[in-house]
């Protein structure tokens, strides 16, 4: 019952009300406008509504909780038209006084009515309800003061000034104390608590608890004609069967004579909420009857017509996806089979499709986030799949990978600004539930309650908006009913209403569990998405056929929006039916509806908080006689069908009639929403076409949806109906249950032939963001920038001409002796904040429309249009990408990438058609004008170029175009039409398009237009006019500058040059030549002085004189020419594509070319990879020394990246790795720059937006990061991989640190391995030795081209007689372990226990001996390769009695050397055994023949000898040698080369089980993979054999296999990217496998073309060992790096892996738990690398072999290793210095720790001593050659001087006295001394650079005393010839072997000079060759023209 409690009535809770401008007296409150529903107050506890006292309410003292204004909403919705706010005197004035008031408090009130406010309820504020604040109850006493009185009407007063404009009405005392009665009240104070004891009394005198309430209200008539506010109403043990609570109490409020302005009716609406009962549902049948009498009488004329307005300001913009058919990755993560996945897989669906792939969303998180962008939706709905969070259907088989999907998804819609709206059942139950019964059974409520509740709490932090179930209708009816769908159950009886029933429940308690636990916290909604047709009577003159649709809508939309909008139950309508058929059908009862109990009903009624609706088509209802069939039509007793005339889709469910949404939407909200106003949300709406024709132009759709949309407006403003969202059906193409993939409904078109999923927007889509643009039907969104402009400073003053060479030959000097590592090593970090990151194209590349809207012909439309342009396919940019015609499509690409930037061009000739003013076009006035204010709109910058190669026609034809002076003029005459149309939007103009290109490749060699071939002037002299015509139209936009605030500058070509040898001064100057006259022939005069730099006018002026000539070919500027040129740029805009290698030559001299002018070569860099243009190859590292080059040459400008970017053949579609690799390489140079070097780099534009005209190359090859389809009409636009990569680089502002990369600070375990390791092949040497027997590796070595450079392992490191020398360097590095193997013929010669070698045996009782006695265990490895030979001619590995030999020889090891050995490895990698040995034949034995099946065979035994040996171990000596034993497998990690694809992340993964898995899932988890089984028993079935290629073992030899191990021995170098490839019916392993490997470019090379140093995969394949073969302890037995050429003992790069690889070790172990127990680094010294020999180095230790003693020399990386092993980890730096760091240093990269000795000529000495040695020794050389020469004071080289006229060229090279560079002769000591300091640093680099390797190191001994020339070395202060080397000349450049220069990288195998021994003396560097110095006579060089000194 409903009671009006004591302590709401007594005097002491007397309520005295008013409401503004109508006081106490209000003379009508009976009108429904005025009646207050009352809610609240909030608490203090919570935050929720109060049902407790008022003295608990929220008073300000805290923050207003969290989610408050979407609970207000939430109430609103619900009827509520006032909240309660309780004011607290003493939060408000602590002190009592009004002038002392607490301003927080005050904010707090004022920003809680503003929330009430903003969501439509009135605040009903009370002044008074608590205690009085006790300053003034100190002072005054109680109520009975006067004075108290007289504080509190003040205080009043200031509540009211404070709050009076937010509230409307006022409660003055809520609660009163208990003195009250005492105080001396007035008049009326006496009436009001008379009437409050009067009710009391009456109350509890006359209500029994069952008495009716509204009679009851009736007797309070008497008590007076004030209006009453019933302020708290308690609700208690009330039966919902015996009252209709709340509708009755309004009903009696409203009834009621008394004047009642109000009521609470929280604690109703807390308990049952306001929908439980069924208050104010209209009659639905008069509804139906409402809806359609509003519409019948519309002509077509009135319903079809179109209305151009705009949808509310706020509107709800979306598109939607469902997880089953979009995601595909059916079982990635451990998903769990859904009941879709069953129906698709037992071919159910159209063409037995599954959706096991789908749109392989699960991988492209990113690419279908990019699709949402560009439509500018600004919501998307998507479902999540149950089974993926929990496979099972229940938390205890949670997911974390599924979990970490949709983590993923939402945090990439809310970094793209896009709010995400999910839908937790969209029709894929888990397949496990389905079992149990499905949505039959009735635990599924819980258990979906369960799942509702763990996605609440995962997501709802983000996710603000919930949809329970969509088309639930769908579920019941076509997977239950008609069994249609998935799960494919046929009981339209019983089961679908079961369904219904149990949904509905599941529905609800979803609801509650977030109403209950997580909507104050998250403040979201949940609703639930309903389907429903709109039903039109056959007949509107019928009233049976308008009864019949009102049927239908009930049995499709009532059967679910009743239960949930209204009372809790289904229709009348739906029961009634049913009964009725009951009862005409008791043999065969057509339906069996299940009823809701009392409490159900309850618990179900208003449980939505908003309608979600998902409307597709409507039908035609006529009334029939269902008789006694089952299904909706036969007992709803209707036909549906379709209007004939309606327009038909490729479903036959679905017709287009859009007008039947907006009746939908009416009869909803008249039906289900008048009392519980929640909105309507559109959840679904579109149409599916076939999947044929043209896919892509798809007019029936957009007819489609504009129709709808518009239709959803008229709702909302001609009727008044709440929409508030739309949501197109679907984002793209997907798996449409049934019918598979032949209809579609996507926005974007999806190729689901294509691995890759390529999306592809249709035109649907564009339409679809207009309309979201214009919001709605109205005028586009127009805009100003926002955003902070990427604008740069203006570029000032002037610089001095550049030197010959420039001074910024310091950038070569700097970089060009950098190693491979430092080079390469990639850097993490940002750019700026306002960085500009861009994409460009051109008007000509891809604006088509080439004669349209009156645009003239350009001079590339002149060229393509003729028959012999020798382009290929003689392809033409007529077309193009029709971006004329199709802007709105590249602003969805520029949406989708979140550039703000986009540069384009200018259409000269589209603009001015002849290139003049007079004939000004303007409709292409206008497509720039709309393109450029659509970027604007958009907060896109345009980036606007004027000039990019096409020239109009009439100009070149009137004016021969740019060699006419004339042109400049008219050029600014166009410029300054486009500043001042276009200027007010556009802040960044380009004026020219590289202008080098239009010169000489123009106007020189004639291959572009205008084709122009003059190569000897005409270059110039068109350069000459382009600068003239750039710095004019700078100067021209100067009028514009102040009021515009743009900036202007000139795009250059800005291609690297770097020389072919950095250490020749000569090769430094053709180097600086090539800058020049690329990049200095413009940049130069506007950078720097005005003018031609002068190593261009002195090589055209010379040349031009050996023409005989009577002047140079350059032009010459003016004076007052230069004076305007100079300066004429604002920012630096380079263009770089790629870097070439220069060379010195001496050109011909005629025919006059620019290119003879040159005296250099050019070539590629070898090295780099190859692009699809040829010399355009992809060298990133030269982009930044280009950036640091424009730095030191032009006065460190600001610079933008203007054009970068890299072409890939037309084939090449969607998967450009290329292209990614490329970007990820190149802009992180720029990122160096930046970061490392201080350039200024502002901006960044990747070349291009999209495929286009590729000028010569037509449309062969592409450069888009979006590809286009020229062979369709519509020019569709995809996104690539690198489209999405690039977006990633934007959206992170560069390459932040990522996880992977951080170092971790921390500690291994207690007792942890650190080891070294080496194989017996590889180092003893002795081959035939003391007895030892051949090894099949001693045959394949001996076998000629088998081993590089026919190396041998005879002696290898010679370790088998090195015993004690190996022993200290194990000592030196403090290893805990040793490693070694033990050779099998050196103890068995002939493999057999027939005859034991015992001096064999006894070289390693010494080895091992030695190792105990340093303290260092023995980790032995009985087999690692070198299987003795007598045993190979038997059939070796192939013949199974090996397994035999193998335990044998075991057993003799085991016996000998198990007292003392604790660790055992049984055989060292069986992959390399198997597939390298016997499969490629590449190892020994070099087997090849039986690709297909000898692998397997041979890794068959490896496993059964692997095992046998365990055993034997095992069981006869563990027992008393307690050791341990495993196996060693070695394994790559692999990771998709595009992470996005689900055939990359497949081929990754077979990648990963066919490697490691072999032979790890046979010992680990017993017999071979399933997958390994699978594919290759399928193959070799495929291929015609009759059973699989690959051996079983029986069900003994798997038990037998199973388990044998001790713990998991690991060997890791490296990670690679895999893909598929498919080899067809080829039977071999990487047929198999059909997987290919690369590496990604950014990974750090090693000397192994295979090992690239990627640290990362080794923590992935740690943590895949832990979770695949069940956490064994894990032991590294092998990991580490090489290097070839060039010895240098500094190996940084070796270090940094260790420290790399070690530190990811360290993760796993510490973070991931992965249980490592050791880790050993390959190798110890460096030995024989196998097949190639001693060219790779993997050695901690350097082995000298040109020494015989072969001594060992530690590298740097011992240092390191060594203080790793020290520290058992790494010890954190911010902890401070830590005891176990060598001499208190970090740094383990630059810290070599060598003995202080080193092999210098033969001899061992000092590092101090051998510097020494070295200084005399080249003291010596120099003397011997020099003789008399030696210090006769003359320097060689150009003598520098003030340059002569260009004609003339600079002075000859002349040997000359030693001068200062301005001429002057030194005369004093001291200033030759500072010559020789200025002369002095090129010389120090160069020796720095070349001294031998031992003599460098941390100690800076070498640099300290060649730091300051003035120092007293001996070499200095005795020999001052060394000042006389040209800065920059290094000394070993200036020493030339007798036999010649070797190739670079090879040490010379020939020297000449030899020690005492006779061998050739060694350094670590390599032989000392024999040396000399080549000089002219006389000490100087030949005299020879040009400013270069020759070699």
């Amino acid at each position: 019952m409903s009671e009006l409690s004591s302590e709401d009535f007594n005097p002491n809770a007397s309520s005295v009300t008013m409401q503004k401008d109508k006081g106490c007296e209000s003379s009508d409150l009976s009108s429904e406008e005025d009646f207050m529903l009352l809610a609240g107050p909030l608490t203090k506890q919570t935050g929720e509504s109060s049902t407790s006292k008022v003295n608990d309410a929220f008073d300000c003292s805290e923050p207003i909780p969290q989610g408050s204004k979407q609970y207000f909403r939430y109430l609103q919705s619900r009827g509520v038209t006032h909240f309660k706010v309780p004011l607290s005197w003493v939060q408000l004035l602590p002190k009592g006084h009004p002038s002392q008031p607490q301003q927080a408090v005050v904010r707090c009130y004022r920003t809680l009515m503003e929330q009430l406010h903003e969501v439509g309820l009135e605040p009903l504020v009370i002044i008074h309800g608590s205690r009085i604040p006790d300053s003034l109850r100190s002072s005054f006493g109680g109520w009975e003061s006067p004075d108290l009185l007289d504080m509190f009407q003040k205080y009043a007063e200031f509540a009211f000034l404070e709050f009076a404009e937010l509230a409307r009405s006022w409660v003055m005392f809520s609660s009163l104390e208990g003195d009250w009665e005492a105080s001396g009240a007035s008049s009326v104070q006496e009436n009001i608590l008379k009437l409050s004891r009067n009710i009391y009394q009456f109350y509890h005198e006359n209500f029994p608890e069952e008495a009716n309430f509204a009679e009851e209200l009736k007797r309070l008539q008497e008590i007076g004609s004030l209006p009453v506010l019933i302020y708290k109403i308690t609700v208690r043990d009330c039966a919902h069967s015996q009252y209709q609570l709340l509708g009755e109490f309004l009903q009696a409020l409203k009834t009621s004579e008394l004047n009642i302005m109000g009521s609470d009716v929280m604690d109703m609406l807390g308990e049952m909420n306001i929908e439980d009962m069924p208050i104010n549902l209209p009659d639905l049948r008069n509804s139906y009857q409402t809806v359609w009498d509003n519409f019948r009488d519309q002509t077509e004329a009135d319903r079809d017509a179109f209305l151009t307005d705009s949808f509310p300001a706020g509107f709800q913009w979306a598109t939607s996806s469902e997880s089953f058919k979009v995601e595909g990755g059916w079982s990635e993560g451990g998903k769990g089979e859904t009941i879709w996945d069953r129906f698709g897989h037992q071919g159910q669906a159209f063409d037995k499709q599954t959706a096991d792939l789908a749109c392989d969303s699960y991988h492209k998180v990113d690419y279908d986030v990019y699709l949402l962008r560009g439509l500018q939706v600004n919501t998307f709905q998507f479902s999540i799949s149950w089974a993926r969070i929990f496979p099972s259907g229940h938390k205890d088989s949670l997911s974390e990978d599924g979990v970490l999907y949709y983590n993923s998804l939402i945090d990439a819609l809310i970094e793209s600004d896009i709010k995400p709206i999910v839908t937790l059942y969209h029709w894929d139950l888990p397949q496990v539930l389905q079992d149990r019964g499905g949505w039959t059974d009735a635990s599924i409520v819980e258990a979906f309650q369960e799942y509702a509740d763990f996605c609440f709490s995962k997501f709802g932090d983000r996710v603000k908006t919930w949809n329970t179930f969509s088309s639930p209708w769908v579920v019941s009816h076509a997977g239950y009913g008609t069994g249609e769908h998935a799960p494919g159950v046929k009981d339209y009886v019983t089961t679908a209403y079961q369904v219904t029933h149990n949904i509905l429940k599941s529905h609800a308690e979803a609801w509650h569990v977030y109403n209950d636990k997580y909507r104050m916290t998250q403040g979201g909604q949940v609703g639930i998405a309903l389907n429903s047709d709109w039903a039109e009577p056959a007949d509107p003159s019928k009233a049976e056929d308008i009864a019949a649709a009102e049927r239908y809508l009930e049995f499709m939309l009532g059967w679910f929006a009743h239960p949930i909008f209204g009372a809790g139950d289904y229709p009348s309508i739906l029961k009634t039916q049913i009964e009725e058929k009951r009862a005409a059908c008791p043999s065969s009862v057509p339906a069996i509806l299940p009823t809701f109990t009392s409490e159900e009903m309850k618990r179900i009624a208003g449980t939505a908080d908003f309608f979600g609706l998902n409307h597709y088509t409507s039908r035609v209802i006529t009334h029939n006689n269902g008789g006694c069939v089952a299904g909706p039509e036969g007992v709803g007793n209707f036909n549906s069908s379709v209007d004939p005339s309606w327009s038909s889709t490729a479903s036959d469910w679905i017709s287009s009639v859009p007008w039947g949404l907006r009746r939908l939407l009416n009869y909803i909200s008249t039906v289900y929403l008048q009392t519980t106003k929640v909105p309507i949300y559109i959840t679904g709406n579109g149409m599916p076409t076939e999947n044929t024709g043209d896919v892509i132009n798809d007019q029936s759709r957009i007819q489609y949806l504009r129709s709808y949309i518009n239709e959803a407006l008229k709702a909302i403003s001609l009727d008044g109906v709440n929409v508030q969202r739309f949501t197109v059906q679907s984002l793209m193409d997907g798996f449409e249950g049934n019918q598979g993939y032949s209809q579609r409904f996507g926005l974007h078109y999806v190729d689901f032939k294509d691995a890759n999923r390529p999306r592809t927007p249709k035109q649907s889509a564009y339409i679809y963001a207009e309309i979201i643009n214009q919001n709605g039907f109205g005028s586009p969104k127009s805009g100003v920038m926002t955003r902070g402009e990427m604008y740069p400073h203006p570029y000032s003053g002037s610089l001095s001409p550049s030197d010959v060479p420039s001074q910024s030959k310091v950038v070569w000097e700097k970089f060009s002796h950098q190693s491979t590592f430092e080079r390469k090593l990639y850097h993490y970090g940002t750019f700026p904040d306002d960085f500009g990151w861009g994409v460009s194209s051109s008007a000509y590349q891809i604006e088509g429309s080439w004669n349209a809207d009156g645009k003239g012909p350009s001079v590339w439309d002149t060229f393509t249009n003729a028959s012999d342009s020798g382009i290929p396919e003689d392809a033409t940019g007529q077309v193009a990408c029709d971006s004329y015609n199709r802007f709105n499509e590249d602003l969805y690409m520029l949406r989708g990438l979140r550039v703000n930037s986009y540069r384009f061009s200018i259409s000269w000739s589209r603009i001015f058609p002849d290139g003049r003013r007079s004939s000004l076009n303007q409709k292409g006035v206008d497509y720039y004008n709309n393109l450029i204010n659509s970027l604007v709109a958009a907060n896109i910058s345009p980036i606007v170029t004027l000039y990019h190669y096409d020239l109009p026609t009439a100009l070149q034809t009137e004016l021969n175009g740019w060699e006419n002076p004339e042109t400049i003029d008219v050029f600014n005459d166009y410029a300054d039409f486009c500043f001042a149309t276009f200027g007010d939007r556009v802040k960044f103009w380009i004026t020219f398009q590289q202008p080098y290109t239009i010169a000489w490749s123009g106007y020189g060699l004639g291959e572009i237009p205008p084709n122009v071939k003059n190569p000897g002037t005409a270059p110039y002299q068109v350069a000459h006019n382009l600068i003239k015509a750039h710095a004019t139209a700078y100067h021209t936009y100067d009028k514009y500058r102040a009021s515009q605030g743009g900036k202007v500058s000139i795009a250059l070509n800005a291609d690297w040059v770097e020389p072919i040898d950095a250490n020749n001064p000569r090769e430094i100057y053709a180097a600086d030549r090539a800058m020049q006259f690329q990049l200095g022939w413009f940049a130069h005069p506007i950078f720097k002085n005005g003018d031609y730099p002068d190593a261009l006018k002195w090589q055209v002026g010379n040349k031009s004189e050996l023409q005989e000539l009577s002047e140079s070919r350059l032009p010459s500027f003016t004076d007052a020419d230069k004076s305007f040129i100079r300066g004429t740029a604002d920012m630096f805009c380079a263009n770089h594509y790629t870097t070439q290698i220069s060379s010195h030559v001496i050109n011909q001299i005629t025919p006059p070319s620019f290119e003879n002018d040159w005296d250099f070569a050019l070539k590629e860099e070898s090295d780099a990879p190859t692009t699809d243009i040829s010399e355009q190859r992809a060298v990133a590292w030269g982009l930044r020394r280009l950036l640091n080059w424009i730095k030191e040459e032009y006065g460190d400008p600001e610079v933008y990246i203007t054009e970068n970017g890299v072409a890939t053949d037309s084939t090449k579609t969607w998967d450009d790795i290329e292209r990614v690799f490329y970007y990820k390489t190149y802009i992180d140079e720029a990122l160096k720059a930046y970061e490392l070097d201080g350039v200024k780099v502002k901006g960044y534009l990747a070349t291009s937006l999209m495929d286009s005209f590729e000028w010569l190359n037509g449309y062969k090859v592409g450069f888009g990061l979006h590809h286009v389809d020229f062979t369709h009409t519509n020019r569709p636009r995809t996104p690539k991989y690198s489209a999405h990569f690039y977006y990633q680089v934007i959206k992170n502002n560069g390459f932040p640190t990522p996880d992977d990369e951080k170092m971790i600070y921390g500690y291994f375990r207690e007792g942890f391995i650190w080891s070294t390791a080496t194989a017996s092949y590889q180092i003893e040497g002795g081959w035939r030795a003391d007895g030892k027997g051949l090894s099949i590796w001693d045959k394949f070595a001996h076998t000629p081209l088998r081993v590089f450079d026919d190396d041998v392992g005879d002696i290898a490191c010679d370790s088998y007689n090195k015993v004690e020398e190996d022993v200290a360097m194990l000592k030196q590095l403090k290893v805990t372990h040793y490693r070694f193997s033990i050779s099998w013929s050196r103890v068995l010669p002939d493999g057999t226990t027939g005859h034991i070698n015992e001096a064999g045996l006894n070289y390693y009782h010494r080895l091992v001996d030695a190792l105990l006695a340093a303290n260092i265990q023995p980790h032995i490895t009985l087999y690692h390769w070198d299987l003795p030979q007598a045993l190979q001619k038997v059939g070796g590995w192939e013949n199974d009695t090996i397994i035999s030999r193998f335990k044998d020889y075991a057993d003799v090891i085991f016996s000998a050397l198990g007292d003392k050995v604790k660790l055992w490895i049984t055989i060292n990698e069986p992959y390399n055994i198997a597939a390298v040995g016997h499969g490629y034949g590449v190892a020994a034995p070099g087997i090849s023949f039986r690709p297909g099946t000898l692998p397997y065979i041979v890794g068959h035994n490896l496993l059964k000898a692997h095992a046998e040996a365990w055993h034997l171990y095992n069981e006869k000596y563990r027992p008393r040698q307690n050791g341990r034993i495993s196996i060693t497998i070695n394994s790559d990690w692999s990771e998709p080369r595009n992470p996005h694809k689900q055939e990359d992340v497949d081929a990754a993964r077979r990648v990963v089980e066919f490697y490691i898995g072999w032979f790890a899932h046979p010992i680990y988890n017993g017999d071979y993979s399933d997958m390994m089984k699978t594919i290759i028993r399928e193959r070799s079935l495929a291929a015609g054999l009759s059973k699989s290629r690959l051996p079983e073992f029986t069900s003994e030899e798997i038990k037998r296999i199973k388990g044998t191990y001790d713990y998991f021995a690991f060997n890791h170098y490296t990670t690679v990217l895999a893909f598929p490839v498919e080899y067809g019916n080829l039977q071999h392993y990487d047929a198999d496998r059909s997987a290919g490997t690369i590496a990604d470019r950014t990974w750090l090379d090693s000397g192994s073309s295979w090992l690239k140093v990627s640290p990362f995969g080794f923590r992935k394949i740690l943590n895949f060992i832990k979770e695949e073969y069940g956490d064994p302890p894990i032991i590294i037995t092998e990991n580490g790096i090489s290097e070839r050429g060039t010895i240098d003992l500094n190996d940084h790069h070796r270090s940094y892996y260790h420290e790399q690889y070690i530190n990811q070790a360290l993760k796993a172990y510490l973070l991931d738990g992965v249980n490592i127990q050791g880790y050993t680094a390959w190798s110890l010294m460096d030995n024989l690398e196998w097949a190639t020999g001693f060219s790779e180095r993997f050695g901690l230790f350097y082995v000298n072999r040109s020494d015989p003693k072969l001594p060992r020399i530690a590298k740097s990386s011992v240092s390191s290793y060594s203080t790793i092993i020290s520290c058992n980890g790494f010890p954190d730096p911010a902890l401070g210095p830590n005891d176990c760091l060598s001499d208190g240093k970090t740094d383990t990269l630059s810290s070599p720790n060598t003995d202080d000795s080193v092999n210098f000529l033969g001899m061992t000495l000092t590092i101090a001593d051998a510097e020494t040695g070295l200084y005399t020794t080249f003291a010596l050389l120099i003397v011997v050659v020099l003789g008399a020469t030696v210090g006769c004071g003359i320097t060689c080289g150009a003598e520098e001087t003030k340059p002569t006229p260009a004609s003339r060229g600079p002075p000859a090279a002349v040997c000359a006295p030693l001068k200062h560079p301005d001429g002057r002769r030194p005369k004093q000591r001291g200033q030759r001394e500072r010559l020789q300091k200025d002369l002095w640093p090129g010389v120090q680099e160069s020796i720095l650079a070349q001294r031998p390797a031992a003599l460098r190191g941390s100690s800076g001994q070498w640099a300290a005393s060649l730091s300051n020339p003035q120092r007293t070395s001996p070499l200095w202060r005795h020999h001052p010839t060394w000042s006389r080397i040209p800065p920059g000349e290094g000394v070993r450049q200036r020493v030339e072997a007798s036999a010649g220069t070797q190739p670079a990288g090879r040490p010379d195998r020939s020297p000449s000079i030899r020690n005492a021994t006779g061998r050739p003396a060694i350094t670590p560097d390599g032989p000392v060759r024999e040396a000399r110095l080549k000089l002219c006579p006389g000490g100087g060089w030949t005299p020879r023209q040009g400013p270069q000194p020759p070699p």
